[in-house]
């Protein structure tokens, strides 16, 4: 069993920063891609950002230049950094992992975290 957990969280001011954390533990064998993806009430959730295993980054037009992502591969952790907060960035953000266990190295397993709540308001 493999668990994945978000932490960080919190309420900012606009223009602020947050540093999301997530973890995954377990019987782990490697991890390959770790995503962000947020949701609002009442819309779909969307992607955020990932990371590959070898640390090629991809981001939502929305969060470019003021996101970045980032991963401990040694502690199977992956991160966010959020600077420049805006309102509109409000939301509660998910952890995805793609990961293979130690018992099943032949398949990639896709786990999503419980989420962390991001509120940026004056």
């Amino acid at each position: 069993q493999v668990q994945v957990v978000e932490s960080g969280g919190g309420l900012v001011q606009p223009g602020g920063s947050l540093r999301l954390s997530c973890a995954a533990s377990g019987s782990i064998f490697n991890i390959h891609t770790i995503s962000w993806y947020r949701q609002t009430p009442g819309k779909q959730r969307e992607f955020v950002a990932h990371i590959t295993r070898i640390h090629d980054a991809y981001y939502a037009d929305s969060v470019k230049g003021r996101f970045t992502i980032s991963r401990d591969n040694a502690n199977n952790t992956g991160y966010l950094q959020m600077n420049s907060l805006k309102p509109e960035d409000t939301a509660v953000y998910y952890c995805n992992v793609e990961v293979k266990t130690k018992t099943e190295r032949g398949r990639v397993q896709d786990l999503w975290g419980q989420g962390t709540q991001v509120t940026v308001s004056s």
